[in-house]
């Protein structure tokens, strides 16, 4: 089933669809809020939190919605307001404030020989040495395969500013890239 169908169902008070909304989204939004919050179990409880508010107000909810950008979007704003409420762990007000902390590793989808292993070495160093912002936009783009218009959504940017961290982001790998694959074949593959 789509996602549209699933959330129109939802909406329409169908504890099924809730189900397979929940079981389909929970390990990818746990994974992308691991990457704003190091705590496994606090990046759990605001993913359920998330959707014990969708299942309470789901008269309320719109259906006209992309459901994977907004699960992202709710989630990394659930993480935004535990920082503010919770400041013993980290001083900070904002969401603008936090590093974006994935370590991206796409060592098991590309290592085939010694030259290729030390590729996707230099190509990993590369791609964790960008700023937070742009490391986070590459990973909603690539490893979410997300639309730009979500990603905005999601960082609550315009659409131009996430053109802008992608074409920055690439212009920086292309400009340091030294290896003989193609970035283009190894973000075809980080997708995968």
């Amino acid at each position: 089933m789509s996602d549209s169908l699933l959330w129109s169902q939802l909406i329409a008070d169908d504890q099924n669809a809730f189900s397979m909304l929940f079981e389909k989204y929970l390990s990818p939004l746990v994974n992308y809020g691991k990457t704003l919050l190091p705590s496994h179990e606090k990046v759990k409880d605001c993913v359920q939190d998330v959707f014990v508010d969708i299942w309470l107000y789901r008269h309320s909810l719109s259906e006209d919605v992309v459901v994977k950008a907004y699960l992202f979007s709710s989630v990394r704003k659930r993480i935004a307001r535990l920082y503010e409420r919770d400041r013993i762990f980290r001083q900070t007000t904002s969401l603008e404030d936090l590093e974006f902390s994935v370590r991206f590793s796409i060592e098991h989808q590309l290592i085939t020989d010694e030259t290729m292993e030390l590729e996707v070495q230099q190509l990993n160093q590369l791609l964790n040495a960008l700023p937070p912002r742009q490391k986070e936009t590459l990973y909603l783009r690539y490893h979410q395969g997300l639309a730009l218009e979500q990603i905005a959504e999601i960082l609550d940017i315009n659409h131009q500013s996430v053109k802008n961290l992608l074409q920055r982001a690439i212009l920086h790998l292309r400009k340091e890239w030294k290896g003989t694959i193609s970035l283009l074949l190894m973000f075809s593959f980080i997708t995968s």
